[in-house]
């Protein structure tokens, strides 16, 4: 696999969630998971990680990509642009609605679990063991938290 690395430096200035540029060989993609590239997430709080799988995530058009978020990680109330559709690999991904992350809230979803958010729904979630999830939809993709005091890159 080749990893396309044209634009690197502007695509991780831009990108909403701070990724690496997109890869793939040639217009067909075959990956393992240790294949994938883990990089710090700037727009989501300390401690999570993205593969990007299918992009670039500033720009309109597909995107694919995983999030893999240590035990007892919270990410604040927030909403996305576009629709988005979560597919929990590993661990358990607790979800909830709303404008502030309350844990009463949630719902479990364990591995093979889903969920779909439409654009500017707002919601939350947390952990409590590691968890990976797959996140796909159509960019550009970014996150808007409802407090801006939980957005990390103002800090």
């Amino acid at each position: 696999m080749r990893i396309k690395l044209a634009a690197l430096s502007a695509t991780l200035a831009l990108s909403c969630m701070g990724a690496p540029a997109a890869w793939a060989d040639s217009d067909h993609l075959m990956a393992t998971p240790d294949e994938l590239k883990w990089t710090e997430v700037p727009s989501l709080p300390p401690g999570a990680k993205l593969a990007v799988i299918e992009g670039p995530l500033n720009q309109p058009g597909p995107v694919t990509f995983r999030l893999r978020f240590p035990a007892n990680y919270q990410l604040p109330a927030h909403w996305h642009p576009a629709i988005e559709h979560v597919t929990v690999l590993s661990g358990t991904f607790h979800m909830g609605a709303g404008d502030k992350l309350d844990p009463s809230k949630t719902k479990a979803l364990s591995a093979g679990s889903i969920a779909i958010m439409q654009p500017k729904t707002t919601h939350f979630a947390l952990t409590k063991e590691e968890t990976v999830v797959q996140v796909h939809g159509m960019g550009p993709w970014g996150v808007t938290y409802v407090n801006p005091a939980d957005d990390p890159r103002k800090k």
